[in-house]
Parts: C-alpha cells; structure tokens; sequence
C-alpha cells in the first residue's frame, strides 16, 4: 500500500480543511494509505515519527465547512540548516510516505522544494494557500482562502466606517499581507473605505514614515474640506516592510527570516505622527489604530473557497498518484495546471517568487478613483490649493510644499 502524507506550513486560511478532505478521500478510494503531519514540517524535522495520525474518509466528510486545520500548522523552516531538508526526508522515509501534499504559501513551497530534492523518488505536490492572495499565480487566479477573507474583511470595516461617522473619528486599519497589498484593497475596495495604501505605490525600496503619514494627513485635509470629519484608512501591512527596520530599534523575525510585522504596529506609530502634526495646527481629529488580519485567517471558507479548495485537493492526489511532481497544483479556467517548482523560483533571489498588486492595471486604477485622498488634479486649480490649505490650517504655500509631493508634484 502506498502512503500520502499531507502538512500545512504557515499562516491559517479559511479552506485547508477542504483541501486535507478532498486529498484523503480521493487517495483513499484509490487504495493509499493517508497520514498527516501535525504542526507542518516541526517534528519532521526533529526525526519525530509520533506526531502523525492517520486520516480516514469517516472522520474527514464534513469538515470541508470549518476553518483552521486539523493538523495544525507552524512556520518551522527545515531550509534553515544545511541539513534541515535532509532530516525531513529521513522521517518520511521512515514512515513509509510515497508522496507528501504540502498546504502552504511561498514559504513552504520553497521548504519543499528543498525537501524533495533531498529525498529522490518523493512525489511531491504543493496547494498555494494564502489569504496575501501573492503567489505566482495568473493575475485572475487567486488563492484560497483570499475570497472568504475578503467577505468577512468588508464586513467588518464596513462596521468600522459605521462607527467613524457616528462618533467622527478616523481608523487607521492596517490589513495582513507581508509582501502585496491584494487583501487589503480587495477590502478597501469591497468596504468603500476612504482610501487604501498599498506598498505597491512606492517603487522605492525603502520609504520614510513621514511619506506615508503625509499621504494620511493629506487625506483627512481634503475630508474636512468635504465637511467631513471621519473616515477609514485601509493599510497594507506590507508597508512596514518597506520602512527603514533599522531606525525602529529591534526588531522580531520568524524562522524564515521575515519581519514580525504585527509586532511593529505600523497603525499605531502612523496615528501619533498624523495626530501629533495635525494637534500642532489646531486641528481636532481623533484618531484609532486598528490591526486586522487574524480574525480572517480561521473563518469557515465561503462557496467558492469551499469548492475551489476541494478541487485543489482532489487534483493534487491524482497528480502524484498518476505520476506527477515537484509542482505547484493550480486550477486556471476549470483545468489542472501543475507549475514546477523551477518556474516559481526568483532567479535573482532563489526565492519563490511573489505576486505584486499591479498599480497601473484597470482593477487598480478603478479602485483608486474611488478613494478619497489627495490627487495631482487636487494641485491644478488655485481655489482647490486654497481650499485645502484652510481645512489643513496652513498657508497656501505651506501646503504645497509638504503635500504637493504626494502626489508627485514636487
């Protein structure tokens, strides 16, 4: 009897039960036995041969509907040693395993690769899941779990836009993604927000606070000068990433090097720079730094995550059961796309290569006519400089000088 092996590597997404399901049926019904790895690639690599459990088709039937993962999750990277990859591959061999699922972003789809090439005769097949919605994926094929975080994002800025007007205040949300803003404007956009900031903006490597506090300040300046004292800033948390880390002080990184950005508060430390500037000016604003993100990551997966994440599964068995590997499963227009693991990879970096937001594509351009915000047309028209000068309590000239950059008109 053959075995499949199935670990989820990374951050939770609304749908990986729904994958583990549809994998464990199909490679039941053809005859394979089916283990999963509890916490991703943790006790793997620790040679740990106890923290797997065997999946079965009775217990797995309905839990397509739930979020999370049965099996748990981690970020243990085994590319972290030399010989990380190596000792995955041991266990799994000790455990009999013919062919490994793993359920991950970039990250675990680069630990893999590794893993599969320290182990010869391994079938591997990795499912793209990430509610960053970044991985190297057609620009209109998304990943799973995208959809269902996007639903129940909307849903709760919109109560947040709700909760501004009725108290005239300003959220300063800032939204999970590492690298690409594509869940935070896929929210921004669905809510209405006032306006939604995305790394994507800056072609720069680094930016300075003060840039992006400029780009808030102006938008609450042309708010008051709409007769509204409140609004919704939509923050890609990709942003904290692109600041100079080193001026913060220390800073937490994970196993695979990257950036605790949640321990940086970006929300926060934008809110007293724009409140601080606007408070030396007399100008009453009250100001609310919100993270959202792990609220979305464990909801149960909608319709489409639902089906879409039980197609991934089901493909990714008959994949390997059929000969298939060291490939990222995709489904484009209906059909089985396997990409291999060399196509995904930066050449420059070696690393899996990521999905930007593209910020001169119609969908983006669409998005940002809606939001609210200073634009270079705001700088054409002398009695909108003047205008927006008073609302701001600043000299027309003063106003210029510090806004007129933002939107590259210096």
């Amino acid at each position: 009897m053959k075995t499949l092996a199935i670990l989820v590597g990374g951050g939770p997404a609304p749908g990986i039960n729904a994958v583990i399901a549809a994998a464990t049926i199909e490679a039941r019904n053809r005859g394979a036995r089916v283990l999963g790895c509890y916490d991703g690639f943790k006790w793997l690599v620790e040679g740990d041969l106890e923290h797997v459990t065997e999946l079965t088709i009775n217990e797995l039937s309905h839990i397509h509907f739930d979020g999370g993962s049965i099996i748990r999750t981690s970020r243990t990277n085994p590319a972290r040693t030399p010989d990380g990859p190596g000792r995955v591959a041991e266990t799994l061999k000790r455990l009999g395993v013919d062919y490994l699922i793993t359920i991950g972003g970039d990250d675990t789809a680069f630990a893999v690769s590794r893993v599969a090439r320290a182990l010869p005769g391994l079938a591997v097949a990795h499912v793209p899941k990430t509610i960053d919605n970044d991985l190297p994926l057609p620009s209109d094929i998304v990943t799973f779990g995208f959809t269902t975080a996007c639903g129940l994002g909307k849903d709760l800025v919109r109560n947040l836009m709700q909760d501004a007007a009725t108290t005239e205040r300003w959220f300063f949300v800032t939204v999970m993604g590492r690298r690409a803003g594509h869940l935070a404007l896929g929210i921004g956009g669905a809510a209405g927000a006032t306006l939604t900031v995305v790394a994507e903006e800056f072609p720069e490597s680094k930016i300075a606070l003060d840039r992006l506090a400029d780009v808030l300040e102006g938008a609450i300046i042309k708010r008051r000068l709409h007769g509204r004292n409140h609004g919704v800033a939509i923050l890609s948390e990709g942003l904290a990433e692109k600041l100079d880390l080193e001026s913060l002080g220390p800073v937490e990184r994970d196993q695979y090097g990257n950036v605790r950005l949640a321990e940086l508060d970006l929300g926060r430390m934008l809110k007293d720079r724009v409140a601080g500037r606007l408070r030396e000016r007399n100008v009453d604003v009250t100001i609310v730094a919100k993270d959202l993100g792990y609220e979305l990551r464990c909801a149960p997966p909608g319709a489409h995550d639902i089906q879409y994440s039980r197609s991934l599964g089901y493909w990714a068995t008959r994949f390997l059961l059929e000969g298939g590997s060291s490939a990222m499963v995709t489904i484009q227009a209906g059909r089985l796309v396997p990409i291999p693991f060399g196509l995904l990879l930066d050449p420059k970096t070696g690393k899996i290569r990521v999905r930007y937001v593209e910020v001169d594509s119609e969908m983006y351009q669409t998005l940002y006519a809606y939001m609210i915000r200073l634009k270079p047309e705001d700088f054409d028209d002398p009695a909108s400089v003047a205008a927006l000068a008073k609302a701001g309590n600043l000299s027309e000239s003063e106003f210029v000088k510090r806004f007129a950059p933002v939107v590259g008109r210096a």
